[in-house]
């Protein structure tokens, strides 16, 4: 982040504060000194306090937070639209870009009645759908059709910055904490961080990061604005750098545990390959050993040849004794 000096805050008259009779006390640590009438603020406190703010916009828009830019004020009103159309066009990855700003009057309850608040972001969304659809347009009159177009002028010039804000932002930087009280105040009840410019009008104890300087001139608020939003561009774009160097190592890291899994796969199908031929072997012996018979049963069988034998010897006997029975009769047929 580029560095300021104490010259480019001299010349840009962030050193000039209020009238003395208009000055707050609790803006004295930050006065330098009066004269003429007028307080001098101290450009050490001033580049000490923008600095700190701008490490604490960077470390947000590192981690991908959101923040309002908030300058209503008529000095202020082009320098933070343009800064923060900058801001969004430098950006690489513009949907996670959670920058707004509001240029024109605080509504009261943006912050602290946000539910509310977001019926009108989606009543804008729909009359902008309704006036580009041409055959939407047709159904109705031409009246009805410039109430919708008056309708969508007014809640674009108070919502048109922060339409597309999903909730309660994480930061609000105002440009004049003094005039913006309403968003400071609103902004501290729903534990937003603030970010402001304060003036020796201005109390900055209401403010988490204090910017003294002059916000009345047009100089001193343009080198401000722009070095808040350098500071978030440069933060946005290193943490897109790391969301996409982290989604890479996790992408190898899915990757290695996927070929992990697939080796341990493979070895667990080779030792099943190996052991399931062992289990069928062992399986077919015990089978084996199932079906012979034992010892003690093995006898009979043996027995039973036995008989065998004895019938067939009774029936070679028999066979025998039969032809001499007919020799007889031969015998005796010759007699």
């Amino acid at each position: 982040m580029q560095e300021i000096s104490l010259e480019e805050l001299l010349e840009a008259g962030c050193h000039f504060g209020h009238q003395v009779t208009r000055g707050n006390p609790k803006a004295r640590d930050y006065i330098f000194e009066a004269r003429d009438n007028i307080h001098i603020i101290d450009l050490v406190k001033t580049k000490e306090g923008l600095e700190s703010a701008a490490e604490f916009i960077k470390s947000l828009a590192l981690r991908n937070g959101s923040l309002i830019v908030l300058g209503t004020k008529r000095q202020a009103q082009e320098i933070v639209g343009e800064e923060v159309k900058r801001a969004k066009q430098q950006v690489a990855n513009r949907e996670d870009n959670k920058i707004y700003h509001v240029t024109q009057r605080w509504i009261g309850g943006t912050l602290t009645n946000f539910s509310e608040v977001v019926k009108n972001f989606k009543k804008l969304k729909d009359l902008t759908a309704k006036l580009v659809n041409d055959e939407e347009k047709s159904k109705y009159t031409k009246k009805e059709v410039g109430q919708w177009l008056k309708e969508k002028q007014k809640l674009e010039l108070f919502y048109g910055g922060i339409v597309e804000m999903q909730g309660i932002p994480d930061a609000i930087f105002v440009v004049d904490s003094h005039l913006e009280a309403l968003a400071i105040n609103e902004a501290g009840k729903v534990g937003a961080t603030t970010v402001a410019i304060t003036d020796t009008n201005a109390n900055p104890e209401i403010v988490d990061y204090p910017i003294p300087a002059n916000d009345d001139a047009t100089g001193s608020v343009k080198l401000i604005v722009k070095y808040i939003i350098d500071a978030w561009i440069e933060g946005r774009q290193e943490g897109i750098k790391n969301d996409e160097k982290n989604k890479k190592v996790k992408e190898q890291e899915d990757a290695k545990k996927a070929s992990d899994a697939l080796k341990g796969q493979k070895k667990q199908a080779l030792a099943t390959s190996v052991l399931k031929p062992k289990a069928m072997n062992i399986k077919e012996g015990i089978n084996e050993k199932k079906i012979d018979p034992p010892a003690s049963q093995a006898s009979p069988p043996a027995k039973q040849s036995e008989a065998a034998r004895a019938r067939a010897l009774r029936a070679g006997k028999t066979e025998g004794k039969k032809p001499a029975k007919k020799a007889t009769k031969t015998v005796k047929k010759d007699k």
